[in-house]
């Protein structure tokens, strides 16, 4: 039977956010870690954490701008912004040890953090996402750079646009509550910090050489799994997580897009719950 999950707060660097938790040992040091992408929220997770809630400690927060997250207009919306901002979190929940989950921009900062606080990071999950070598931006993204083109995009975004968008990344189709409660976060203050975000980020394929680079030596226990039908992430990226780390598996699901965990979630379940209990089994029995 699915665990409860708790839902509670806490402030890092500045930003109060809603954190959700699961798991028989709250104050477990050592926990999986879930970080949602553009446009999500720890909501995203709720399946997959209930799931994994009796291998262990499962914790999610809204990062700045998402979600039910402060959304300040002066706040460095930024992939080592988040990243500091996840570290910080993640100290004042007492966690030392991070089974990372991580998806769409999760990718950015949860690795850029793993590159800073690589003794801190117990496995990884890359759920469409990754180190992203020698890929560019999609059509989105480039609406999103740009000044003016990209503030006009975000304003003509009405609910059904939203719903509509998203479900062409989808073949299988995405559940209208998914994408009712993602449109109803994204209120102005996430749309700008959407905005501030890409605009803070530069071309992905040079920033990813860099990001290998730092993360190539650690051997951390890898598991990748892409909705193979993604208009954003093509999924010839899914194998090229290999180049970056070295233990990696890789999970297909050819009919799936870019939110697997939503078109897909036993799928993904069936993929990330046995990964993930092991290595919370490992943590129990050295």
């Amino acid at each position: 039977m699915d665990a409860p999950l708790h839902e509670s707060q806490l402030t890092a660097c500045g930003i109060r956010t809603r954190v959700l938790q699961g798991g028989v040992n709250l104050r477990a040091t050592e926990a999986v870690v879930f970080v949602h992408g553009n446009p999500g929220s720890s909501e995203d997770w709720g399946d997959l954490m209930r799931r994994l809630a009796p291998h262990g400690r499962v914790v999610a927060v809204d990062m700045p701008g998402f979600g039910q997250a402060d959304k300040p207009a002066d706040y460095p919306y930024s992939v080592e912004g988040g990243a500091t901002f996840l570290g910080e979190a993640l100290k004042q929940l007492g966690i030392s040890r991070a089974h990372l989950v991580l998806h769409d921009f999760g990718g950015p900062w949860g690795l850029m953090w793993a590159a800073m606080s690589p003794l801190s990071v117990g496995s990884l999950t890359l759920i469409n996402t990754g180190v992203l070598l020698g890929f560019r931006w999609h059509t989105m993204a480039c609406i999103w750079r740009t000044p003016i083109l990209g503030e006009l995009q975000q304003w003509l975004t009405h609910r059904a646009g939203f719903k509509w968008a998203l479900r062409q990344g989808s073949p299988r189709g995405l559940p209208d509550a998914f994408l009712d409660r993602m449109y109803d976060d994204f209120d102005a203050g996430t749309r700008r910090a959407v905005l501030k975000l890409y605009r803070a980020t530069s071309e992905p394929g040079p920033r990813a050489e860099m990001l290998a680079k730092l993360l190539r030596p650690h051997p951390w226990p890898t598991l990748v799994v892409w909705g193979a039908a993604d208009p954003y992430l093509p999924v010839t990226l899914a194998e090229r997580q290999k180049e970056v780390f070295a233990k990696a598996e890789v999970v297909l699901l050819p009919s799936s897009g870019h939110f697997p965990f939503a078109d897909d979630p036993q799928g993904v379940a069936q993929a990330v719950v046995p990964f993930l209990a092991q290595q919370l089994s490992h943590a129990h029995h050295p």
